[in-house]
């Protein structure tokens, strides 16, 4: 899931910078926001997809110390 999870936090970013730009282009101000926030979110969807891969890492090292 974690492949999908990413993938979907890509688009997220390509669809806020995509917004941000027109609304630069046609001066719409809540595009521009509304853009940047989506580009925010889709950081934060990358930062916990990345903490759950730490945490897998370390379980399975875990699990290693007791084999």
């Amino acid at each position: 899931m974690g492949l999908e999870n990413r993938i979907k936090a890509t688009a997220k970013n390509i669809e806020g910078k995509i917004q941000e730009v027109v609304g630069d282009i046609t001066g719409n101000t809540q595009d521009q926001v509304e853009g940047k926030a989506k580009q925010a979110e889709a950081r934060a969807r990358h930062v916990v997809e990345n903490a759950k891969d730490k945490l897998e890492q370390m379980k399975n090292q875990f699990k290693k110390g007791f084999e």
